[in-house]
């Protein structure tokens, strides 16, 4: 029987992702296949994450955290971002993760941009935000700050975030990272420095940043400005909108000109899919499928040409 993968949210006509995960399957004979699952509503989202008639699901605005309140059994990284953007079926119980910030560091990481002892500033208070927050924060950063239109939304994210990352630090067994050069979740929580605030007063973090992370829906429209006044921008920034679609955001073509080097959300994008295939074939070859994890350069590869983009 073919097993069933959606992108679910609303919209998502636009998604590259059945593109990506289709090419994938098919290089490596999975008998998977992925589609759209439009959702128009929250309930019509929970209705279908609760019937569990799929192997996995990839889950986008505005669904993350209606994803995370009905998973069985929530990974660090959903918990700690506030909401998943991957629910894995198995045997009937949802599996929740948040690859959001993995896939936008790893692929900034892979492009030069270091974040070990970097400053960091994250536009957003949403799942999305906080979990490429966190992410920053295992990479090495010295400081992670979080802005919104409203300073008290960002304290109120940042106070939930770090309540659940001590919790979490509390019962951690004291075990490497993972992932090569990254710290531990004890290391993180002990290195960097936390902070929040909001736009119209953040000039002089903007400024002093040296990775600035758009994490907003600001720039997925022609015509949407920049989240700040992008003024305080310069040269030898990395500036990143997490939206992609119809060329440069305000935000990008502003950064641009004050010399900062730019990305767009598509590199996240495929690296995202890397982490949730890997999550895939991690976990299913434990419980007897048999699968061998293909190389993550050849799977970004795949995924990148399917999407049609030269990354």
């Amino acid at each position: 029987m073919t097993e069933k993968l959606y992108i679910a949210g609303h919209p998502v006509a636009h998604s590259k992702s059945p593109a990506m995960y289709n090419a994938l399957f098919r290089r490596y004979h999975l008998d998977w296949e992925y589609g759209f699952a439009d959702e128009p509503d929250e309930a019509a989202a929970e209705a279908l994450f609760r019937a569990r008639e799929f192997l996995s699901l990839n889950v986008t605005t505005p669904y993350k955290q209606t994803a995370l309140s009905c998973a069985d059994l929530p990974a660090a990284s959903a918990k700690l971002a506030g909401g998943a953007n991957v629910l894995l079926n198995l045997n009937g119980e949802l599996i929740a993760y948040n690859v959001d910030g993995l896939g936008c560091v790893g692929y900034l990481e892979s492009k030069g941009v270091r974040f070990r002892e970097a400053e960091v500033a994250v536009c957003g208070t949403g799942p999305t935000s906080v979990a490429i927050m966190h992410a920053a924060v295992e990479a090495g950063a010295a400081r992670a700050v979080l802005l919104g239109r409203s300073k008290e939304r960002a304290q109120a994210r940042m106070r939930a975030y770090l309540d659940q990352f001590q919790e979490l630090v509390s019962t951690a067994i004291p075990l490497p990272s993972p992932v090569e050069g990254h710290l531990s979740l004890v290391e993180a929580y002990e290195h960097a420095e936390f902070s929040f605030g909001e736009y119209e007063s953040a000039r002089s973090v903007l400024s002093e940043a040296d990775v600035i992370i758009d994490a907003t829906p600001l720039g997925m429209h022609e015509g949407d400005p920049a989240p700040f006044d992008a003024s305080a921008l310069h040269e030898g920034q990395t500036v990143m909108d997490v939206v992609y679609g119809h060329g440069p955001s305000a935000l990008l073509s502003e950064a641009q000109s004050a010399g900062a080097r730019i990305f767009d959300g598509r590199g996240m994008l495929v690296m995202q899919a890397v982490e949730t295939a890997e999550i895939l074939f991690d976990v299913f070859s434990a419980f007897g499928a048999m699968m061998e994890d293909p190389p993550r350069e050849d799977m970004f590869k795949v995924m990148a040409d399917a999407a049609g983009w030269e990354l």
